[in-house]
């Protein structure tokens, strides 16, 4: 397939063609009055020509907006856009195609696709872009309005099968984890696709995420259930940490001289008390009544 390039159209400043239109006009008003107060009908073959000319010329004048262009088509050939706002004046046989060129957001519908670990999710994103040919967007794609749309989806599915939807690893990158990252991976594959459209995107990011619905309870049990055995796993570690600071420090200051035995039963107290939900009751030993 051939790609269009955009150009440069050349066209001229709108109020000197349109002066020069005003003063054809008033040639074929001096003419007709000419004819008719001479009775001169010879003078048609100038008059008809010019009426026609001037009607004609009329057609190359148009209006750019800030952030706009127009695309000039020639009987099917591309002769080149106009970027510049203001009033021009270019050839009147051209079509004068109007292309915005101002940022865009595409909003994506909620998307329910499998990610990494075949996991069914909903996910939905914004894309901000803009067109940057103008002659890529209106020739190489068919609407490319359209086509920023489904492209934009399809690298949203594209994207959330590369990643799990969360892990417990954090330095193991997932659609929850790293929205940064996430970002910046779905801007580098909706640009690789949009490049034929003469499009640029300016940001694309996650605007939704969840569960799909049928797995959403089970997902929210299992993250409770990580949830509480990282928490344990922290207090267990802490409570190691704590129980051979103990001992470490009553060995060494000689405070109390505890056997093999004695550490095991004080071990187990202490494991018992840090690590227990419940407040731990002491029981104080006070010795037997009968020694």
């Amino acid at each position: 397939m051939k790609t269009v390039t955009e150009t440069t159209a050349n066209r001229i400043s709108g109020y000197l063609a349109l002066f020069v239109v005003f003063a054809m006009l008033a040639l074929n008003a001096y003419l007709i009055h000419f004819m008719a107060e001479n009775r001169a009908p010879e003078y048609l073959w100038i008059e008809i020509p010019l009426f026609i000319l001037t009607m004609i010329s009329f057609g190359g004048l148009f209006v750019v907006q800030p952030n706009e262009a127009r695309v000039l088509v020639l009987f099917g050939k591309y002769i080149g856009s106009v970027r510049e706002s203001g009033f021009h004046y270019a050839n009147p046989f051209a079509v004068k195609k109007h292309v915005s060129l101002r940022i865009r957001n595409f909003n994506s519908e909620r998307i329910k696709v499998n990610d990494l670990h075949g996991n069914p999710i909903e996910i939905a994103a914004v894309v901000v872009w803009k067109v940057v040919d103008s002659a890529r967007a209106l020739f190489d794609v068919d609407h490319y309005e359209n086509f920023v749309a489904i492209q934009s989806e399809t690298a949203i599915r594209a994207l959330a099968s590369e990643y799990p939807y969360d892990v417990e690893e954090e330095e193991v990158p997932s659609l929850r984890s790293r929205p940064q990252e996430i970002a910046e991976r779905m801007k580098l594959q909706v640009q690789t696709r949009l490049e034929i459209a003469g499009v640029e995107v300016t940001e694309a990011r996650i605007s939704h995420l969840a569960y799909a619905p049928e797995i959403a309870q089970a997902m929210l049990r299992r993250q409770q259930a990580q949830a509480v055995i990282a928490a344990r796993k922290k207090i267990v570690e802490g409570a190691v940490g704590m129980v051979d600071q103990a001992l470490h420090t009553l060995s060494e200051q000689k405070i109390v001289d505890l056997d093999e035995e004695k550490k095991a039963t004080m071990v187990n107290n202490l494991m018992v008390a840090l690590v227990s939900e419940v407040q731990a009751q002491p029981v104080i030993n006070t010795g037997t009544l009968y020694q």
